[in-house]
C-alpha cells in the first residue's frame, strides 16, 4: 500500500467555522497575534493566554469536521495516509483520521509548566484553565500550544514522514509559516505532490499538480484523482 503523507494548515478547518490568526492583518480573534501566541507573550500576560485558549476551546467544541475531514478518512481505504497538521484543533481525530501528528501542538490539551512531558487532555466539561490550575503534582500548566519564538518538537519527526511519502499532498495552507512551510522540499524527487488552496502560493517544484478550490471541493477532486493511482 503506497504511503500517502498530508500536509494540513488552516484552509482545512476554515470551512468548519474556525478562524485563524491570518483572517485580519495579524489579528487572531480581534487579538493581536504575538499577544496570545508567542513565548513572549505568555512570560508578559499569561492571564490573557488562558483566557484566550479558554475562548478556543469553546468555540472548537461547537465546530464540526468537514467534508475534506471526512475525504482524507476515506482515503485510508486505498493508501496507508499519514496526516501532518499545523492546526490545534481536533477535528481530523474526530472526523476518524488515524494517524495525525501535530506540529503546533493541540488546543484540546494542557501541559506542566515543570515537566513538558506530562500533558493532559480535557474535555467538554473541563475546558477552561487559568494561572490557577493545577495538575496531579500540584504543578502550575499552560496551554499545549507550540508558541511563536519556541522550537517545533514534531518537525523532525515530520521531515521523515514526508521522506517517506509515495504521494505528498499540501491543503489550506499559504506555505509561508515555517518550518511547516519547508516539509514540501522535502519530498524525493519524481514523487508526485498535489497542493490545494483557492489561492496557492506559487510553487518551483516539479511535479506539483495544483488544485486551486476550497478544501471540501479539492479533497473530492483529489480523492478521484488518487484512485487511479493505488
Amino acid at each position: 500500500m503506497k504511503k500517502l503523507v498530508i500536509s494540513t494548515g488552516a484552509g482545512i478547518s476554515a470551512e468548519s467555522g474556525i478562524k485563524t490568526f491570518r483572517d485580519a492583518d495579524g489579528l487572531w480573534e480581534n487579538y493581536p497575534v504575538m499577544e496570545v501566541a508567542s513565548h513572549t507573550g505568555f512570560l508578559r500576560n499569561p492571564e490573557l493566554i488562558h483566557k484566550f485558549y479558554n475562548e478556543r476551546r469553546a468555540q472548537l467544541v461547537n465546530a464540526k469536521p468537514n467534508a475534506a475531514h471526512y475525504g482524507l478518512v476515506e482515503l485510508e481505504k486505498y493508501f496507508d495516509v499519514q496526516v501532518i497538521t499545523q492546526n490545534v484543533d481536533d477535528l481530523h481525530e474526530r472526523a476518524g483520521s488515524s494517524k495525525v501528528l501535530h506540529l503546533h501542538g493541540e488546543l484540546m490539551k494542557m501541559q506542566s509548566l515543570k515537566n513538558e512531558n506530562h500533558v493532559y487532555t480535557l474535555d467538554r466539561d473541563h475546558l477552561e484553565t487559568s494561572t490557577a490550575t493545577r495538575d496531579q503534582y500540584g504543578d502550575p500548566v499552560r496551554p499545549f500550544i507550540v508558541f511563536f519564538e519556541e522550537a517545533v518538537p514534531n518537525f523532525t519527526p515530520a521531515m521523515k514522514l514526508v521522506q517517506e511519502a509515495d504521494i505528498f499532498v499540501v491543503i489550506g495552507t499559504s506555505l509561508v509559516v515555517y518550518p511547516a512551510a519547508s516539509l514540501i522540499n522535502c519530498v524525493r524527487p519524481g514523487k508526485p505532490i498535489f497542493y490545494i488552496d483557492p489561492n496557492p502560493a506559487r510553487v518551483d517544484l516539479d511535479n506539483v499538480t495544483v488544485i486551486k478550490k476550497p478544501a471540501t471541493e479539492g479533497v473530492k477532486e483529489l480523492i478521484e484523482t488518487l484512485k487511479t493511482m493505488q
